[in-house]
């Protein structure tokens, strides 16, 4: 039998008669932790236990500590193992012994005890009925904080989990944002509460490990979020919202959705971070958009788009979610492309190819197609020879020019590009980025050439081509 009993949030008359009774009769008595305000009186009063202390100086990390705990307390008969607070609040330790205990057979009786949280809302004087998230500070990457309601943080039992702690806190809130840092609560003599601002958390000095955070509940002026931005959108689409929100369609959102992914790239072309944050945001306004509209025709919400590119990953990295083993980039491309077709039941080239938008920037998609009948070999041995096909191609344009068929010279030229296009493939380069590149170029030439003419009291519609040339000639020195 393992009896689980709590010492209560530290003060000894919070601590409960039958916890005593029961840890004066115990045959063996462990403490998680000798560091509790009342473990001075259980000594005093001449009850003997033993304590898990050395575990916390040997671990790498409190997992490992609290597995060890669990599993001598597991393999101890007629046991009672006491702990800080509630035993159901807060405590690994006591979950992993109920896990271990099961497997064995081991019945395990939970004695109730005053937790530190009770403690900490009466001090607070909070209703948890509000919304209360009580959150470990030593798993806030995966639990996160709620900023639509209250938020305990536990286990802040130094400076540097405080500094840790504040830097993670500072993704949701404000560096301003006001906060509570309580240490020993609801015990006399002890008990400290300071409001403080987020940014001063790790500079308290008294912070030791009987400190916890508090965190209000953000009202509608503080720092938004990913669920601000679906609140808005919604309102933007509702009946009170905005009537140009409101006709939008996927169909007249496309030019929008097209324009915000260009000027993220011109962001980053420009390395302007502060511009790529301003752009992206424009495109997961798209996205949500798209979401809300779909939603409103009951197609699919924001919540499935986002489980289904997790699946999507999930699914396409297996080397790093389940056991398949990569040794090289190749290798990882290599297997998105197997899944991919796998998934889209594709079983030809020609319907990868198809699948290629054709909304994608022309030039990428013929580079895209070419690279595509690459992989069954489908392609030139040298790059001599998609010069020459440049020529070819050059000699047939001429050809349908002096013809004067308008048809034939669209067709030509389509096939001069996409010569041109398998000659940067070969080079690796992205034609897309090279033309935008010499576009970049010209226009800085000419505009060269309309400052030179200003300067010679000039208008651009006077001079002639030579004229024009002779300073374009100059502005390639410039």
């Amino acid at each position: 039998m393992i009896t689980i009993v709590g010492l209560g949030p530290g003060s000894f008359e919070d601590l409960t008669m039958k916890s005593l009774n029961l840890m004066k009769n115990a045959k063996k008595l462990y403490l998680r932790t000798e560091k509790h305000p009342n473990v001075e009186e259980i000594k005093r009063m001449g009850i003997k236990f033993d304590t898990f202390d050395k575990y916390y100086d040997e671990s790498e990390d409190f997992e490992e500590v609290y597995k060890k705990i669990a599993r001598d307390i597991v393999d101890i008969e007629d046991v009672v193992y006491a702990v800080p607070g509630h035993p159901l609040v807060a405590e690994r330790s006591v979950q992993l012994i109920i896990e271990y205990a099961q497997e064995k057979n081991i019945p395990v009786e939970i004695i109730p005890a005053l937790s530190f949280i009770d403690a900490i809302i009466n001090t607070l004087k909070i209703d948890p009925a509000n919304g209360l998230k009580i959150i470990d500070a030593l798993d806030i990457e995966r639990q996160r904080p709620d900023k639509r309601v209250g938020n305990i943080i536990t286990q802040v039992y130094s400076r540097l989990v405080a500094s840790e702690l504040k830097i993670k806190l500072m993704d949701y809130y404000d560096d301003e944002y006001e906060i509570y840092v309580i240490r020993a609560a609801g015990v006399e003599g002890l008990e400290r509460v300071e409001k403080i601002p987020l940014y001063m958390l790790d500079r308290l000095s008294w912070i030791d490990y009987l400190t916890s955070v508090y965190i209000p509940k953000v009202e509608e002026d503080g720092k938004k979020d990913f669920y601000d931005l679906l609140d808005i959108m919604e309102r933007l689409r509702g009946d009170d919202g905005c009537p140009w929100d409101r006709e939008q369609t996927h169909e007249s959102l496309k030019k929008y959705l097209l324009e915000e992914a260009y000027e993220v790239i011109d962001a980053i072309d420009k390395d302007d971070m502060d511009e790529l944050c301003e752009e992206l945001g424009d495109v997961l306004l798209q996205i949500v958009f798209h979401s809300q509209i779909a939603k409103e025709f009951g197609e699919f919400n924001i919540f499935d788009v986002v489980d289904g590119i997790c699946q999507k990953m999930i699914k396409r990295h297996p080397h790093v979610f389940s056991e398949t083993v990569v040794n090289s980039v190749e290798d990882v491309l290599d297997n998105w492309q197997q899944i991919k077709k796998k998934e889209k039941n594709i079983d030809s080239y020609t319907m990868e190819m198809k699948r290629i938008p054709k909304s994608m920037p022309s030039l990428i998609r013929s580079y895209k197609v070419q690279e595509k009948a690459k992989e069954v070999g489908f392609d030139w041995d040298d790059v001599s020879d998609a010069i020459k096909k440049i020529q070819e191609e050059y000699l047939e344009v001429l050809e349908a020019i002096k013809i004067g068929d308008n048809n034939k010279i669209e067709e030509e030229i389509g096939d001069l590009v996409f010569a041109v296009v398998n000659v940067a493939r070969f080079c690796n380069i992205n034609p897309e980025i090279a033309l935008t590149k010499t576009v970049e170029k010209f226009i800085k030439r000419f505009e060269y050439i309309e400052q030179k003419a200003d300067k010679l009291g000039k208008n651009l519609k006077d001079m002639t081509l030579e004229e024009m040339d002779e300073i374009w000639n100059e502005s390639k020195n410039t």
